[in-house]
């Protein structure tokens, strides 16, 4: 594993190259690749989903869930004080989709904000439980068959209430991070969501 050194500059910190793949060892590789790719060209969105011929399909898939998860924990922060219970008191894209959260033993509304940090906790929940997935190096095909789709449908609803009800915010973390737009190609790309689900046009990403 690669580390900055003390007293590294801000603008020098993980200003390395992408390192092959192939030389990379441990649990962690397929992670640390993903996120190398993203510092070094966010913008790339084939090259970050495109997996190398040496990775496991599924395991991919995994690492990939983790570090969107990741990221939408920032676009969450994002929207705190601006999405509230008061101005956004249910979960929805526009006002003909209405979200009602999982997270409960009887699916429910809950406001929006809510909503994005109970499906955030869930889905992290999900893909930790070391009795569905005890390894990062190999994952069971069925368990990745049973719970990504579901995991990618409910995730993709942050970027849609985002976009129709806080379009600024959206465009601004979009032109930075270039999230959503790598989330959609990757769930088209790997058809763990229906293009009909789609809600966010085109234009509004980065493509």
């Amino acid at each position: 594993m690669r580390r900055n050194r003390i007293g590294t500059k801000a603008e020098f910190l993980w200003a390395w190259d992408v390192e092959d793949i192939s030389q990379m060892n441990g649990p962690l590789a397929v992670q640390e690749y993903i996120q190398e790719l993203i510092r070094a060209d966010s913008s790339n969105i084939k090259q970050i989903i495109t997996p190398p011929s040496e990775v496991d399909i599924h395991v991919w898939q995994y690492e990939h869930l983790r570090q969107f998860i990741l990221e939408l924990n920032l676009l969450v922060t994002q929207l705190k004080g601006l999405c509230t219970a008061q101005t956004c008191p249910k979960m929805k894209a526009t006002e003909d989709w209405l979200y009602l959260c999982a997270a409960h033993k009887k699916a429910q509304e809950c406001s929006a904000i809510d909503y994005m940090i109970h499906n955030l906790d869930q889905s992290t929940s999900i893909l930790t439980n070391i009795k569905t997935y005890p390894s990062r190096v190999s994952i069971n095909p069925q368990n990745a068959t049973n719970n990504f789709a579901f995991i990618v449908r409910r995730l993709y609803r942050l970027f849609s209430h985002t976009y129709f009800n806080h379009k600024e915010i959206f465009e601004d973390f979009e032109n930075e991070m270039f999230l959503c737009t790598r989330f959609t190609e990757f769930a088209l790309k790997f058809e763990l969501m229906s293009p009909k689900l789609i809600t966010i046009p085109k234009e509004a990403l980065k493509l």
